[in-house]
């Protein structure tokens, strides 16, 4: 329900929730040095001063301290929730008591109430969109062309609405520059990685408690997110197979050790199945019914479309809930398919997403990308812009630092020879 408390609108599960949410806010920060430090430099400069932003984001502990970083910039921004199951109430509860942030998401919030509160981040009129997967700005274009005008760009942390992006630009919609987050070196070589791998895996396990040695683990999609699942599934002992549609990519993950093959063969071997791939129905009707008794289907890419649930509950005789996150089809042939988060993000649905760590740098490209906007504005040309490899270059720097890391420096002779093109060997 709506609500108002210090004339302060939000939509929440609790407000009550509010001191764990802040606990659990302060224990990320500890894993977040990069974000602290820009945070500390907008509360001085404050480069957001005047400016509307709506965030629409995985409202998480570390969601949270990109929010706080916004609002200590200057910025008046909203935070709504960019899937129906990635919300932790306490976090939301905290940043409405706490740090006085506008937050509108529900832990499973059915699609008409996510709909709503995408409709009430462009209420704001945001002169800055924060996205994940684009549905603000694609609804933005599509439903309120008048407020294009007021708009100074958006930022995209997702591959999936990377694409989306993309197709805007072919189609001759995107009228705005767009700053690829999602692309930075910072963002997709870690986040993905490394923070995909080890949540999705977390979430598995939250979900099922099962034992991942000696499974065979299907992957589909062998991207940054989908390499990052298949070496840390390995590493649990897990037997990963992949499939892919990129050749280059299909390659590659035969020279990491894992086996490829399509769907259609991989369906009948896998005991766990993991789609990262961002596309529609990557898992369907023809692959459950090769599936084994129990085999188990989760999502970790973006939407939930990529499993069809549709075919799936029609295929079924019955549909129970046997964990949390986790539910059991009956097939009407007699086996067992298991769901995990209703397909949706895994490693948000039932854990807590990408570790603070990683975060930290992901978070810390979506700030300086937002400071970008705002310092170019009227300069930027409609479009996809990449991140400025002096801003990656920073990032990773400042969080090596705050590793106790050292690195080489080339001497003035090393300098030299790097630059010319007369030295030769």
């Amino acid at each position: 329900m709506m609500t108002t408390s210090l004339q302060l609108k939000y939509d929440i599960k609790d407000i009550a929730l509010a001191p764990q949410g802040k606990q659990r806010i302060e224990w990320a920060g500890r894993e977040m040095p990069v974000l602290r430090l820009i945070q500390e430099r907008f509360a001085q400069e404050k480069p957001f001063a005047g400016i509307r932003l709506a965030a629409c984001c995985h409202v998480t502990t570390e969601t949270a301290h990109l929010a706080i970083a916004l609002k200590n910039g200057g910025a008046d921004a909203v935070l709504i929730a960019s899937n129906p199951l990635s919300t932790q109430d306490d976090v939301a509860a905290s940043l409405v008591a706490d740090y006085g942030i506008p937050v509108f998401a529900i832990k499973g919030e059915d699609n008409d109430t996510y709909h709503r509160h995408v409709q009430t981040a462009l209420d704001h009129r945001p002169n800055i969109i924060i996205d994940d997967g684009s549905d603000v700005v694609a609804t933005l274009v599509q439903e309120r062309k008048h407020q294009l005008a007021d708009l100074l760009g958006t930022t995209e942390e997702t591959t999936t609405g990377i694409v989306r992006l993309k197709a805007m630009f072919r189609d001759g919609v995107l009228s705005f520059p767009a700053m690829n987050v999602n692309d930075a070196d910072t963002k997709h070589f870690f986040d993905n990685r490394y923070g995909t791998g080890q949540s999705t895996l977390d979430g598995i396990i939250r979900a099922t408690n099962i034992l991942l040695a000696g499974k065979n683990m299907v992957v589909a999609g062998y991207g940054w997110c989908g390499k990052g699942t298949a070496l840390r599934a390995r590493g649990m002992g897990a037997n990963v197979i992949v499939t892919e549609i990129d050749p280059v990519r299909a390659i590659e993950a035969v020279m990491d050790g894992f086996r490829v093959m399509p769907m259609a063969q991989a369906a009948a071997v896998g005991d766990i199945f993991v789609t990262v791939t961002g596309n529609k129905h990557v898992i369907r009707r023809e692959h459950f019914e090769t599936m084994k008794d129990g085999a188990i289907v989760c999502n970790s890419g973006h939407f939930d479309i990529e499993i069809d649930l549709k075919s799936l509950k029609e295929m079924s005789s019955e549909v129970k809930q046997v964990r949390n996150f986790t539910e059991q089809y009956r097939l009407q042939s007699g086996k067992s398919v298991i769901v995990l988060g209703e397909g949706r993000l895994v490693n948000l649905a039932a854990a807590e997403g990408h570790p603070s760590a990683v975060m930290d740098m992901s978070f810390a490209n979506q700030a300086l990308a937002c400071e970008y906007l705002v310092k170019n504005k009227g300069s930027l040309e409609p479009g996809i812009h990449s991140i400025p490899t002096e801003v990656d270059q920073e990032i990773a720097r400042l969080k090596l630092v705050a590793m106790g890391i050292e690195l080489d420096t080339l001497t003035a002779e090393q300098e030299i020879y790097i630059n010319s093109w007369t030295a030769g060997t």
